[in-house]
Parts: structure tokens; C-alpha cells; sequence
């Protein structure tokens, strides 16, 4: 094999490798449960929207329980209906009274729990589920708002979603998901826009982070290959001028 070309496919086949790693690295960082909120204004209503990927490969997901917060309580919950999914909104008796918009609170929404209604709703090998819920008040901006999570597979297997990050410190193998409240906005979303046109979520995903990852990194093999190749043809045509 002529020397340069064996160089090329040498150092194209290493920047393959490292780019595939870092790929199917990335994608197994982000596979956590997670919540995005579609508004974080302080004393204002929001959807949350939380994402459950399934990460046992030989058992499903068959149940989810996000815990809501007990010392900033939120007096309005409400859930988006998911095809195959029963959804329980759990109120109780807060640890101590607590003040929102003015009000004394002593009851709130502790918690919701999704239940698989069979098999076929289940979620899982590479699959995910999306799970939302209209929430309200939100606290005072700054308010870190944190959710813990409990993953229960067919199993019989649970995987609590409850550390809590530390600033300057590696991202724990199990975060909770959470966000962080704003300044107040002018037009806050109404508590009632999910439950005013109840939708049927799709059925969960048949796709994958590491799925996406894959494509990605032989996206890059082929890229780094190609310019390999044509970096030898073009270096042959150069020797071949100038004989």
C-alpha cells in the first residue's frame, strides 16, 4: 500500500473512532430523566414537560412518580392525558403551613403517578415517554424547584432520579430533574389551557439517543473518510504532473 495513503486511512480511521466515542458518550450523559418547563416566571403557571428514557435492556418501564415540592407547594396541577398511561395526582397535608398569593396553604399536591395500563404502553428497550403537567404558582425568581423522580421497571427494579447537583462537582449518576424560576412575566399561561382540548400523546418513541449518536458518528467516519480519500488523489495527481 503507497505510504501516504496508508497515513490518510491510519489517521482517518483514529478520527473515526474518537468521533463515534464521543458521540455515543454524549448521548449516554443526556439519558436521564428530565423536565423542561415552557415558562419559569415567578408567580406564574407553566407545562412541564418531563422525559422518561427507558435505560434497562431486559426490563420495561411500567410506572413513573414525580414528587412536587412541599415547601414552595403548588396550589393548580393538573395532567396531560398519555395514551395507554393512568395518571394519579396525589394530595396531602404539607409539613407546615405555607403562604402563596397570599393564602395560607396546608394542602397541596404532593405528587403524581403514571401507571402503564398494559404491556403494549410500556416503555421500552430504546424507547422514551413524554409526561406533562400545567403547575401553578411557581415561587419567588431564583427558586430552585426540584422534582424528584422514582423509575419502576417490570423487574421490579427502581431507580430513584433524586441527587441533587453541587456547583464545581461532576453531574451525579442519578439527578433529579429540576429548573429554576425567573423574574415574574408580564402574561403568564392559564392553569386550565391543558385541560381545556385534552390530547392523546403519542405512543412512546421508537427512537434513541444512542440510536441519534450512532448516525452522528458514522456521519463524521464518512466525512473523515472522504476527505481522505481525495487528499490522495489529489497528492497522486500532483506527483503525477510534475514527472
Amino acid at each position: 500500500m503507497h505510504t501516504s495513503l496508508r497515513r490518510a486511512l491510519t489517521a482517518s480511521g483514529a478520527a473515526a473512532a474518537t468521533a463515534v466515542l464521543l458521540a455515543v458518550g454524549a448521548a449516554a450523559a443526556n439519558a436521564h430523566v428530565s423536565v423542561s418547563p415552557d415558562d419559569t416566571g415567578a408567580n406564574g403557571f407553566t407545562h412541564l414537560t418531563f422525559n422518561i428514557p427507558n435505560e434497562s435492556p431486559t426490563a420495561k418501564t411500567s410506572k413513573v412518580d414525580v414528587k412536587l415540592p412541599t415547601d414552595t407547594p403548588f396550589t393548580s396541577v393538573s395532567v396531560k392525558p398519555v395514551e395507554g398511561w393512568t395518571a394519579q395526582i396525589v394530595t396531602a397535608d404539607l409539613p407546615k403551613p405555607v403562604t402563596v398569593a397570599g393564602a395560607t396553604v396546608t394542602k397541596a399536591p404532593t405528587e403524581v403517578v403514571w401507571k402503564a395500563n398494559d404491556p403494549a404502553h410500556q416503555i421500552g428497550q430504546n424507547e422514551y415517554q413524554s409526561f406533562s403537567v400545567s403547575v401553578g404558582r411557581l415561587p419567588a425568581a431564583g427558586t430552585n424547584v426540584v422534582l424528584p423522580a422514582i423509575q419502576t421497571y417490570t423487574d421490579g427494579s427502581e431507580v430513584k432520579w433524586d441527587q441533587t447537583a453541587q456547583e464545581g462537582q461532576p453531574e451525579p449518576d442519578h439527578p433529579a430533574p429540576s429548573f429554576t424560576t425567573t423574574a415574574a412575566d408580564d402574561a403568564a399561561p392559564s392553569p386550565s389551557a391543558s385541560a381545556s382540548a385534552p390530547q392523546t400523546a403519542a405512543p412512546a418513541a421508537q427512537t434513541s439517543d444512542a440510536t441519534a449518536a450512532w448516525g452522528l458518528g458514522l456521519g463524521i467516519v464518512g466525512a473523515v473518510l472522504g476527505a481522505a480519500a481525495l487528499a490522495v488523489v489529489l497528492a497522486g495527481r500532483r506527483k503525477a504532473a510534475a514527472k
